[in-house]
């Protein structure tokens, strides 16, 4: 492979909705481009790029993957993600290491949810952008319609730069309105043969030259000026003037075809090469000084100190950990010691590699702008800074987002307890999006993640990885019980064996605290009807009556007690029997104080299309829920609300379905509430049929 500088590297993100075609279009660019011999494909298990297992069992990219191509003397690498959002967390740390996305597009289905989705992080990460529409060999597959749909969705100025020839089953050729020429493609092998531009079509190339030639001139007002005065630009200033407007985010050019076919590839690689940004065309990258916090500015060169980011980290039983990262100052070779900033450590680098889908290529060094992987580190995980020690820096990693969905977790194979835990923490230095916990009070071991597809292809990998084999259950409500009125009752315990008994007698006031005021014991006793070693042991007994409840074996909170008066036995009485004293007054008490069961609430931002606003706020109205206010983000809108978590535990696939995919939701703990007494009566008659 030849060496290159920073100059000629491309780095992009094909991003796009689930099902556009995104994992097609990079084993295209592959193929096209001479890397691969052959064609890969999803639908019979030959791609390059998804290679996990359960991606080729899915059908489907539930991992980043990345790769490069040499295309007219440039390097261009490139990173396919996931479509799902159950894998957004993914895409966002892809997105945020590139200077470029390209936006792939389905001819049939047009924009969709997740494509806004990252239309609005390549905002947030100010990519300069192509939109490629795919798959215009399908049928109903309009090219007009599609792009009526990304014009109507997104504000900024879409300009095509081509038109297809044919469509559906007849599609056959591309015409490039830069350079005003023709091509058909009829060998799938992606280069096409340059013919004159269809008779047919010659109005409506004309109608969209003149239209595009205006927009591109308008990116520069040199170009403006000759477009006035002659009212016609050549291709190379086309070209200028198009890379000028695409860095700036005031262009986005649309190019067209179908991956499958090949058809299209090679002019979207010309217009990546010409129009796209290099690592030194997007400037330096800011970040913080470790010790003072104040901001510095790594230039990408060469001659700076190293500094890079870790975006991705693969954990394999095998061969270790693989740590994916993207370098932005600086030179790096193998065999050398790297400062982690992030962890305060220094890593031992092995040998280097660029990252080639499932397999690597070792390199010998890296330059500004890299995107390469090295194994066996251990300490280092995603989002940690990479960097010269001499020279400290923090760049700001991607936030993981909070789970919206968990399972409960219980191994097929009993012992394999410890194996759980040790495989999912293997699992989470991958994914940090998947959260391991053990819920105390209902003694589960939850698996939390972004969603179900997401937490099943997890529990695939660790039967695959690590062994491992559970079964997924819903998760318990870790409801509660209090009270609401007050009371005064005796607890008495008095046993005759023959010999010596037991005896233990108090009486306790017990009225209710405030919600989240927890548990308050009062000894008032005046004089020694207790004596003082036996009161403890009063609240021994009634905090552990309390942890199993009354109403339904849940944890009795928020309530008072004060030991009011009592009497002992100077040899039959104990602590024991004091313990057991207390129990008893507890039990009989509060089933006298008008016992409640309480249920978490949850506080839910519900983010949606406008359309679907009726639906979801009826549906959240079905399951208990309130709404506390609305927002907006973009062309969404937002839903701030509450409701039980027990009517949420299964939300995520309802949401989707209900938004045709287009919605997405995320939950925080509240606080708790008094469950309505036709839901407690099942709660209490399924704990009886648990017992």
């Amino acid at each position: 492979m030849a060496k290159y500088e920073s100059t000629s590297l491309r780095n992009l993100a094909v991003v796009g909705h689930g099902g556009t075609g995104k994992t097609s279009l990079c084993e295209s660019l592959l193929f096209v481009s001479g890397k691969s011999e052959r064609l890969g494909r999803v639908d019979d298990s030959t791609s390059c790029m998804d290679f996990e297992p359960e991606e080729q069992k899915r059908r489907v990219s539930i991992s980043s993957a990345a790769n490069f191509i040499e295309w007219e003397k440039h390097k261009i690498n490139f990173i396919d993600t996931p479509g799902d959002s159950n894998f957004a967390f993914d895409i966002k740390c892809s997105m945020s290491v590139v200077e470029n996305a390209v936006i792939i597009i389905d001819a049939v289905g047009g924009v969709e949810f997740q494509t806004q989705k990252v239309w609005e992080l390549a905002d947030e990460f100010k990519l300069p952008r192509i939109i490629f529409i795919n798959r215009l060999d399908r049928e109903r597959a309009n090219f007009n319609t599609a792009l009526e749909s990304i014009k109507n969705k997104f504000k900024k100025k879409v300009t095509p730069v081509c038109l297809p020839i044919g469509a559906e089953d007849k599609l056959n050729g591309i015409v490039d309105l830069i350079g005003l020429k023709a091509y058909l493609f009829s060998d799938n092998k992606g280069i096409g043969k340059v013919v004159d531009i269809p008779a047919e079509m010659q109005d409506e190339v004309k109608i969209l030259r003149d239209s595009m030639v205006e927009d591109i001139a308008e990116a520069d007002d040199e170009l403006m000026n000759k477009y006035l005065e002659t009212g016609e630009l050549s291709p190379e200033e086309l070209k200028a003037g198009l890379k000028k407007g695409v860095s700036l985010g005031s262009l986005i050019p649309v190019i067209c075809g179908s991956s499958i076919k090949g058809i299209g590839i090679s002019l979207l690689l010309d217009l990546i090469v010409d129009s796209f940004a290099s690592p030194v065309d997007r400037g330096p990258i800011k970040g913080k000084k470790p010790k003072t916090g104040d901001i510095e500015e790594r230039q990408p060169s060469e001659d700076a100190p190293f500094s890079a980011i870790v975006f991705k980290t693969i954990a394999d039983p095998y061969a270790g950990r693989l740590t994916l990262f993207r370098v932005y100052s600086g030179k790096l070779s193998s065999d050398t010691a790297v400062y982690n900033s992030s962890r305060k450590i220094t890593e031992k680098f092995g040998h280097i590699y660029f990252l080639e889908g499932k397999s690597q290529k070792q390199a010998e060094d890296l330059i500004p702008g890299d995107i390469a992987g090295v194994a066996k580190l251990k300490e280092t995980v995603t989002g940690d800074t990479l960097c010269n020690e001499k020279s400290p820096i923090i760049f700001e990693k991607v936030a993981v987002p909070h789970p919206i969905m968990s399972f409960a977790i219980e191994p097929k194979t009993r012992g394999d307890e410890d194996k759980i835990a040790s495989s999912i923490h293997r699992l989470t230095e991958e994914d940090p999006t998947i959260v391991f916990s053990r819920n105390i009070e209902t003694k589960e071991m939850i698996l939390s993640g972004m969603g179900q597809v997401h937490i099943e292809v997890n529990i695939e990998k660790m039967k695959r990885k690590f062994g491992v084999e559970v079964n997924l259950n819903t998760p318990k409500i870790p409801y509660k019980e209090t009270i609401k009125g007050k009371t005064n009752v005796q607890g008495k315990y008095k046993k005759q064996s023959g010999g010596r008994g037991q005896f233990g007698d108090c009486w306790i006031d017990i009225e209710p605290q405030p919600r989240g005021a927890g548990f308050l014991f009062a000894d008032t006793i005046d004089g020694g009807v207790i004596p003082g070693q036996y009161r403890p042991a009063v609240e021994k007994g009634i905090v552990e009556a309390a942890a199993k409840g009354v109403l339904a074996g849940y944890p009795v909170v928020d309530f008072k007690i004060a030991l009011t008066f009592g009497s002992y036995h100077t040899v039959d009485s104990s602590e024991m029997a004091f313990k057991i004293a207390g129990s008893m007054a507890f039990q009989k008490g509060v089933m006298d104080c008008q016992p409640i069961i309480l249920e978490p609430i949850v506080n839910v931002n519900i983010e949606i299309p406008e359309e679907y606003m009726g639906d979801v706020i009826g549906d959240l109205n079905s399951r208990r829920g309130r709404v506390l206010g609305m927002d907006t983000n973009g062309s969404n809108q937002i839903i701030k609300g509450q409701v039980p978590l027990a009517e949420i535990l299964k939300y995520a696939p309802d949401l989707r379905s209900m938004t045709s995919g287009r919605g997405n939701f995320t939950y925080t703990d509240s606080h708790y509430e008094e469950v309505p007494s036709y839901i407690a009566d099942k709660i209490i008659a399924a704990s009886k049929k648990e017992e």
